[in-house]
């Protein structure tokens, strides 16, 4: 874990420092010392990061509710949750990290496993599918920006990627059995490299969540259709909102915001920063944002506007995320699947 810290906030600053090195000159001083900053427009883009926190909150919400009636999970609770997953979300690859907190946090306030699995990748079929249709317009919009052919290959690799993953999910999600037996024969595997037996109880345990999760997702495609939905349209607001971000900054800039440029750069960016690589997707994401918007925004400038993009939407949340999560777990670097195996046990024994 404090591995992970560090190699993502050396990755972020260190990729961060290199593009502020080839981008800073003579005009982006002469910029910043005359030009009319407005910094409510900075404020405004915090702002909306706290909006868009308290939507993914909401979405949470809407999904853990309609699971199990007796459960009833406030709008607060299900953000200080979100809140809470920031820190892990934002060190690991592909916000991986962050899916056991917010199940582990759900758990505790009532749903068993298997549901609170099933509202947290539920978020995740509804976010790939809002993308999967954004990318279409992304491409075409941004096409005519698309000059480089290195640029254009990543894209298209990341693209596949995320439409195989998706795919593999959604068969995980009908053929549950077999999904049984690639889950158990994984677990067998690690606890012989740990040269541990795999408990019975165990084997149980991940077949009767398996079964949860696969009647949960059932429930949400048939009679929480509607639920489902709902949760779709927050969706929508909640990746619009956060595509709002850049745009302020630009504005705070005193540069021409690029609407349609930014939005259809920001779809392609999120595709780009959910491949599993380095933590946090640090490195990759400052020089995704380096790459798609140096095509419309001037060298000079890029570095400032990488600068601001990234504290807005990365640090500013691995900072809240730390302040949330020590605040539950009384500790940044404590929270494991061990620690769950502990708490349950005593529970249990209780």
């Amino acid at each position: 874990m404090k591995l992970s810290i560090f190699l993502s906030l050396s990755i972020s600053i260190g990729f961060i420092g290199i593009i502020l090195y080839f981008t800073i000159d003579a005009t982006t001083i002469e910029f910043l010392s005359t030009a009319k900053i407005n910094y409510w427009y900075f404020f405004a883009a915090i702002l909306v990061s706290f909006l868009f926190w308290i939507l993914w909150g909401l979405r949470l919400q809407i999904l853990s509710n309609a699971i199990d009636p007796n459960v009833h999970i406030t709008l607060w609770e299900s953000t200080k949750i979100v809140l809470a997953n920031l820190f892990l979300a934002n060190i690991t690859p592909s916000m991986a990290g962050g899916e056991p907190v917010r199940i582990y946090l759900l758990s505790k306030d009532g749903l068993n496993v298997g549901g609170a699995t099933a509202a947290v990748l539920g978020e995740r079929i509804l976010d790939a599918l809002f993308l999967l249709i954004c990318v279409p317009f992304a491409f075409f919009i941004f096409g005519r920006y698309l000059t480089s052919g290195y640029l254009q290959a990543g894209l298209c690799v990341a693209v596949v990627v995320f439409i195989l993953v998706l795919i593999i999910f959604i068969y995980a999600i009908k053929k549950p059995e077999k999904t049984k037996r690639v889950l158990l024969k994984i677990t067998k595997k690690f606890r012989r490299i740990l040269k541990k037996d795999t408990p019975q109880k165990i084997m149980k345990r991940i077949s009767k969540e398996i079964d949860n999760f696969h009647e949960t997702m059932i429930f949400f495609m048939t009679k929480g259709k509607k639920t489902f939905l709902l949760a779709g349209v927050v969706t929508i607001l909640f990746w619009v909102t956060g595509w709002l971000i850049p745009i302020l900054l630009l504005l705070s800039l005193g540069l021409e915001p690029f609407i349609l440029a930014s939005t259809a750069a920001q779809v392609l960016l999120v595709i780009i920063a959910m491949m599993p690589t380095t933590p946090g997707s640090t490195g990759v994401s400052e020089g995704g944002v380096a790459a798609l918007y140096g095509v419309f925004i001037g060298s000079s400038l890029l570095g400032v506007f990488v600068l601001l993009f990234r504290f807005v939407t990365y640090h500013l949340g691995l900072i809240v995320g730390a302040i949330f999560q020590y605040r539950i777990f009384k500790s940044i670097t404590t929270f494991t699947f061990d620690k769950i195996s502990e708490e349950k046990t005593l529970e249990q024994s209780e």
